[in-house]
């Protein structure tokens, strides 16, 4: 058990790093963006406007897709589950907790995979919050 609360938490910290790096560099870019929009007279909703709330949006999916796949590595360098599409796609689900069923994973280490789903809520949730700002932000700017 002891093991698992390491990996886990090891794997949070990592994981809320990376979020918070890529939200920061998400923020910066956008802070960029509007002042070079405003320089310029550009309407959020014109074509550039919509394409960075679109980059924005792979932006974070990208953020989610790099640390899904982390835990995926995880569970095949620990061998807990047999194979890097099992991992993949064990992750995914255990992530945005949209089907989680422990039964492929080796017993010894679903505390991780339970830990993945918290973790997994928590980076989702931050990432609506700030996307929700961000287009809140664009409606008071108009």
């Amino acid at each position: 058990m002891l093991a698992q609360l390491a990996v886990s938490t090891v794997m949070v910290l990592l994981t809320v790093f990376i979020h918070g790096a890529g939200i920061f560099a998400l923020a910066r870019f956008l802070r960029i963006e509007a002042r070079e929009e405003a320089e310029e007279h550009i309407h959020p909703m014109s074509v550039r406007g919509i394409s960075v709330t679109l980059a924005l949006v792979l932006g974070l999916f990208v953020l989610h897709g790099i640390e899904i796949w982390l835990y995926a590595f995880v569970f095949l360098l620990l061998d807990a589950l047999p194979t890097l599409s099992d991992a993949v796609y064990f992750s995914t689900i255990t992530y945005a907790t949209t089907g989680y069923d422990d039964e492929g994973i080796a017993e010894s280490w679903r505390m991780v995979a339970a830990i993945e789903g918290v973790n997994g809520i928590i980076l989702l949730g931050w990432s609506t919050a700030f996307f929700v700002t961000v287009v809140a932000r664009l409606g008071r700017a108009r």
